[in-house]
């Protein structure tokens, strides 16, 4: 949502309503309270739909989209449901469904134009909880609930090993 309104996008967020507040706080021009009402009955379409938790199908949204609109999904969906949506659109050459996979070599780019976003003030992460690595398996059990808000970070050095570190790093 950030990156979209950093390229001028006005900004569409359903969320629960524990969400509404913070989605506001991140620019979202708008915000529906899925708990609330059934976005998908709103009367509005849309140049493109972002779903970027796994909980609204393509069959679901397809008719917020405009006549010209994409779905985007940050996955396959559940068991691969939108892999034969995805290939026909690569047929149709239609880009009606698409799953973005980042440009081999791509990645030394992105967290470049990310670190610049944020130093500009145009993205803030969210993160929801941290784990030490040896808590793995909890934050994963934490993360399949389905109820995480924005990032779960694993530590992957202990807090006393990070310090140790970054003081040898300055000697």
């Amino acid at each position: 949502m950030q990156l979209a309104k950093a390229h001028g996008a006005e900004v569409t967020a359903v969320v629960a309503t524990r969400h509404l507040k913070l989605v506001k706080s991140l620019g979202a021009d708008r915000a529906i309270d899925y708990t609330a009402e059934d976005f998908t009955r709103i009367g509005e379409t849309f140049d493109f739909v972002f779903e970027a938790v796994g909980k609204a199908s393509f069959f679901r949204c397809r008719k917020l989209l405009t006549p010209g609109g994409t779905f985007m999904a940050t996955d396959i969906g559940p068991w691969g449901q939108y892999l034969p949506l995805i290939v026909w659109s690569s047929i149709a050459k239609n880009n009606k469904v698409l799953v973005p996979l980042p440009p081999r070599g791509s990645g030394h780019a992105f967290v470049e134009y990310l670190k610049g976003r944020m130093e500009a003030g145009q993205f803030r992460a969210v993160i929801d909880r941290r784990y030490p690595l040896d808590a793995i398996a909890d934050a994963y059990r934490y993360v399949e609930t389905g109820q995480k808000t924005g990032i779960v970070v694993i530590d992957v050095a202990a807090a006393d090993e990070s310090a140790h570190m970054a003081q040898d790093s300055r000697t």
